[in-house]
């Protein structure tokens, strides 16, 4: 009787050690999350799994020579952070009034979307864009043709004709800014860093 106890134990001792090596060992058991869906590129005879992610952008420490040199990226900050906000106003005006000039092929309508969309702009410039420096002003012309990919002179000239734009080109030019300006990423790269830096980078 004891013998055929202890038999009987040996057995199901065995076949618990035959189940739990199985569930280790087994590759071609597989729980409800072990499959991962990736996308592939073929490669020669072989595909390739790949998985996309988030641009990440390192920035180094900036070291300054001087401490004029800091303060002068300093006022360079705090005038690009100033004048962001009305660039990226601008950028969204102008891709409404795209929008809404899509929707309609009548001349006089679109006329009258243009006209109230220079209106709405106007109101901001003398409330607040009028107060700004030159050194200001000439940063957000760079930054207006960041955000919306084309110089302040050519959306003036296409809002508002080429006499007003030449007017207004004159006026610039006085106040030693110009209105064809571009946004160029590498020569500014000290506006672009800052940018990146700041909570303007996800807009």
């Amino acid at each position: 009787m004891k013998l055929f106890k202890l038999l009987g134990f040996i057995c199901v001792a065995s076949m618990s050690y035959r189940a739990s090596s199985q569930g280790i060992t087994n590759s071609s058991f597989k729980g409800k999350n072990d499959t991962i869906r990736v996308a592939v590129t073929l490669v020669g005879n072989e595909f390739i799994p790949w998985v996309a992610l988030h641009e990440v952008i390192i920035l180094d420490t900036r070291i300054f020579k001087t401490s004029a040199d800091r303060a002068k990226f300093d006022r360079l900050r705090y005038n690009v952070l100033k004048v962001m906000p009305y660039a990226i106003m601008a950028r969204d005006k102008y891709a409404q009034l795209q929008r809404d000039l899509a929707v309609t092929a009548d001349k006089k309508e679109q006329r009258r979307l243009v006209k109230a969309c220079n209106e709405n702009v106007k109101a901001i410039f003398n409330r607040e864009i009028k107060n700004l420096t030159m050194a200001q002003g000439g940063i957000l012309i760079k930054l207006i043709d960041r955000e919306i990919g084309k110089s302040s002179y050519d959306i003036l000239k296409e809002m508002k004709g080429g006499f007003n734009t030449f007017l207004f080109q004159s006026l610039a030019r006085i106040f030693n800014n110009n209105l064809k300006n571009r946004y160029d990423p590498e020569e500014d790269r000290d506006i672009e860093a800052i940018i990146q830096s700041s909570s303007y980078k996800m807009q």
